[in-house]
């Protein structure tokens, strides 16, 4: 293992702490912008669906751009743009600058989304073990932290732009300084990879990236989102208006669910290298469908508590070893797979929180969670498509990357 790997692992951490700290500073003070800017009820919806689709067009974007751009120039230059978009939302007066910072933000935050998870993924192969985890992991951290600091703005009833200006004045200097040591991971054996995917014509050849291979974990990655926002869009008010707990204990699911997505994170690394990617799925995949379940039956607050808890567990595995399927199944086109696959991310994103709206007005909420319930446990179905690939080299598993695969975005 090569110092220039350390360093690039260390530099991605760094930036996937710092897009949890911004996106939990934008979407946890959604009340607020709404009241700085006098955005109706009726309007609101409207600017919050615009940044998970301007998201996904800026992901489609990446897929093109990589072919002639490094992920890591991506990374290092939408980065700043989505930290100094956050902070245009917190410091504007008018609609128009509301509309323009959230337009950027979307764009921006895809690209960044998309180029991370790349990187990642790159990373994770020529370490040649299970790391995709610990960078979500971080991220879970920076959503905790950001979610914190945005209480602290609340509570103290400090203007937006107070809240975030010292944030901004600390992370991007030092996203721009990590961005120096990004690896990109475009050794001779990936190429080697590229060549013979070609030559053979499999599915991860290097021309493109056929998406009816892709399709299952698109699926699994929609099917996670949604259980992810009917927690951040639903939790409070589940607990409150179904539960019947107060507001102040209507508030601890969602901090309990990052935690808990915080500590699966952290440890799913070493399941993943002791049982394997599939194992590890199921099991998530099984433990957040009775989260659910738990959810859906719970004779009151402490018991949905409990519920949401085991959602976090299991959701928590899902997107990151997602993203290191796709890598795999497309050795040869990892960058344009992980664009394309987090697009639905946005997907899920945009379905989940009305899809469980509309069914609990209609219907009712107990019975709208589940849904995601089910939808998770079809990821149970599709857990063979986390399977190592075999190596084309010979032999039945996939080969372990190496120390090769060092060449820096600074050119070391």
């Amino acid at each position: 293992m090569t110092e220039v790997l350390r360093r690039g692992r260390a530099s991605l951490a760094l930036s996937f702490f710092a897009q949890g700290v911004a996106f939990a500073l934008l979407v946890t003070r959604i009340p607020a912008i709404q009241d700085r800017y006098g955005v109706s009820d009726a309007l609101l919806p409207v600017f919050l669906a615009a940044v998970p689709i301007l998201a996904g067009v800026g992901s489609v974007a990446t897929e093109r751009l990589v072919k002639r751009i490094p992920p890591s120039r991506l990374l290092r230059w939408s980065q700043p743009v989505v930290l100094l978009a956050l902070l245009g939302v917190g410091a504007g007066d008018q609609l128009a600058v509301l509309g323009f910072a959230l337009a950027l933000f979307g764009l921006a935050v895809g690209a960044l989304d998309a180029s991370m998870n790349m990187l990642g993924v790159s990373l994770q192969r020529a370490y040649g073990r299970s790391i995709m985890l610990s960078f979500h992991a971080v991220y879970s951290l920076g959503g905790i932290l950001g979610a914190s600091l945005a209480w602290v703005g609340a509570h103290w009833h400090l203007a937006l732009w107070v809240s975030y200006l010292p944030v901004m004045l600390v992370l991007l200097p030092a996203v721009v300084v990590g961005s120096r040591w990004y690896v990109d991971g475009k050794g001779e054996e990936a190429e080697a990879e590229r060549r013979a995917a070609s030559e053979t014509g499999e599915v991860g050849r290097g021309e493109g990236v056929v998406f009816k291979a892709l399709l299952p974990l698109c699926l699994v990655m929609t099917f996670a989102y949604i259980g992810d926002s009917t927690v951040s869009n639903w939790s409070a008010k589940y607990l409150q208006d179904v539960l019947g707990s107060s507001e102040q204990l209507a508030t601890v699911p969602y901090n309990v669910y990052m935690v808990t997505t915080l500590l699966g994170r952290a440890l799913g690394d070493l399941g993943v290298r002791r049982f394997g990617a599939v194992a590890v799925v199921r099991v998530g995949a099984l433990v957040a469908a009775a989260g659910f379940a738990v959810v859906a039956v719970a004779p009151g607050a402490w018991a949905g508590m409990g519920g949401f808890t085991l959602v976090g567990l299991g959701l928590c595995v899902l997107v990151p070893q997602t993203f290191a399927a796709a890598g795999r199944l497309f050795p040869g086109a990892s960058d344009a797979a992980v664009a394309r696959l987090n697009v639905f991310n946005y997907v899920g994103f945009l379905i989940g929180s009305p899809l469980v709206g509309a069914l609990g007005d209609a219907w009712s909420y107990r019975g709208a969670m589940a849904v995601p319930m089910v939808l998770v446990l079809v990821t149970f179905v599709y857990a063979r498509s986390f399977a190592p690939q075999p190596d084309r080299y010979g032999g039945g598993h996939e080969r372990p990357r190496t120390a090769d695969v060092g060449r820096g975005s600074n050119g070391v």
